[in-house]
């Protein structure tokens, strides 16, 4: 084996040690971001509170009893008995209780308990639109990762292939064999990796940092991941993919459900032109006292203005100011939004399914030129790398071949990550989860 082989080699080696140590699979930072995202854990608040509303539209069935006490006091003039006014201080207390049951309320406790249902419906879809979009976030910064991982690891290998070249050079100088200005420009070649070399590690360090961040760590420390399987996905069609979203997508079934609340909505508004009717009950007493006068006892008082009461109330709406017919023109109005929202939302996912496709296709494209492009370049370093040995060819066409290497396989790298994102969305977008 060459030198450079071997150097390109160790190095790539080196790396693939280094990333098994990883321990961070893709499928752990999607499971610990959904439970420790902020924006999912306030979605999931709205929920119980859906929850809540719902409890409440089934409370307004329930009968309502309350209890009452009241006591109160007049001082000065007052009329009396005899139809004449005089000073006199009184007290008055008051105690009883009261029922009130709603035999029909014109449909509205229905109404709003079916609306509610429907809301919680939409809610919980709002939920999992959230998961959705952290996940892909997860996705996409975690192959951003693994891609600046790469580049590094490459980056690191041209700094050991220039590193010896440069201790070569060195050597061949002080025998006299070459120009002492050869070991300068591969100084200067050095320099230059290591600056590339720096700029990738930056690049790896702030990707690491942004994928901490999705996933609400504090730090980097002793946290790093996994790479990938190796994979060589068939991109599905597009109309395959937008069928099954539009039975699985939770962006448009959150859609779907405002349009269902938006209707419930008018039927709510509709229940204003529905009289309603309820039972209502009550029991109480009182005790009166009159300052100057004999007055009869307190137990006896109450026994005695015992009373109690049973009625029925009927409410007819004949004119209410046109609030019922606007609350309904509203109603109907929110119910069209909420259709033309719920077609926009299909529409731009019918969009961006189509171009996350043509891009996937492209990628895919663009992935198998650069592994023909990356296997012809290093036939052409190692050919080259060949000639060099034997001082066939000078270092400044060396030079070239290794860049054009170097060059050759960041391409690759980005084109093969590029098409694993695009295929993972639209494999998200097909309801693989």
């Amino acid at each position: 084996m060459k030198p450079y082989q071997y150097i390109l080699s160790a190095s790539l080696l080196v790396a693939s040690l280094d990333v098994q140590a990883e321990d961070w699979t893709l499928q752990q930072c999607i499971d610990y971001a959904l439970e420790h995202n902020i924006d999912i854990k306030m979605r999931q608040q709205d929920v119980a509170s859906g929850d809540l509303q719902v409890a409440d539209s089934k409370h307004a069935f329930l009968p309502q009893i309350n209890a009452n006490a009241s006591q109160s006091f007049n001082f000065g003039r007052g009329l009396t008995s005899e139809n004449t006014y005089a000073n006199r201080n009184t007290s008055n207390f008051q105690v009883g209780a009261s029922l009130s049951v709603p035999i029909f309320s014109g449909l509205r406790n229905r109404r709003t308990l079916e609306q509610a249902k429907l809301n919680l419906k939409q809610i919980t879809w709002q939920l999992e639109q959230a998961r959705d979009n952290v996940t892909l976030n997860v996705i996409a910064q975690y192959l951003q990762v693994l891609y600046n991982k790469e580049v590094e690891a490459t980056a690191s290998s041209q700094v050991d292939l220039s590193t010896y070249e440069l201790s070569r050079r060195k050597s061949l100088a002080e025998a006299g064999k070459i120009a002492e200005i050869e070991v300068l420009e591969a100084e200067s070649q050095l320099a230059q990796d290591k600056l590339t070399l720096v700029n990738a590690h930056n690049d790896y360090t702030l990707s690491l940092l942004e994928l901490t961040q999705l996933l609400q760590l504090t730090s980097t420390d002793n946290f790093s991941v996994v790479p990938l399987d190796g994979e060589d996905p068939i991109i599905p069609p597009a109309m395959a993919v937008f069928q099954s979203a539009m039975e699985t997508n939770s962006g448009v079934k959150a859609a779907e459900s405002y349009v269902d609340v938006a209707q419930a909505g008018i039927g709510v508004a509709q229940t204003g032109y529905i009289p309603t009717l309820s039972f209502n009950g009550g029991i109480g007493s009182s005790y009166y006292k009159l300052n100057g006068i004999d007055n009869m006892k307190f137990s006896k008082q109450m026994r005695e203005n015992y009373s109690t009461y049973l009625g029925f109330s009927l409410n007819i709406p004949i004119f209410d100011a046109l609030n019922t017919r606007t609350s309904v023109k509203r109603a109907r109005v929110q119910h069209i939004l909420a259709q033309l929202q719920a077609d926009q939302v299909k529409s731009d996912l019918y969009k961006a399914i189509q171009q996350a496709h043509v891009q996937a296709s492209g990628a895919r494209e663009k992935y198998l030129t650069a592994q023909t492009s990356c296997e012809a370049a290093q036939a052409s370093f190692d050919a080259m790398s060949e000639k060099y040995n034997v001082g066939r060819a000078t270092s400044t066409e060396f030079e070239q071949s290794k860049t054009n290497l170097f060059s050759s396989k960041i391409q690759l790298i980005q084109a093969h990550y590029e098409y694993l994102l695009r295929y993972r969305i639209l494999h998200f977008y097909q309801g693989y989860r």
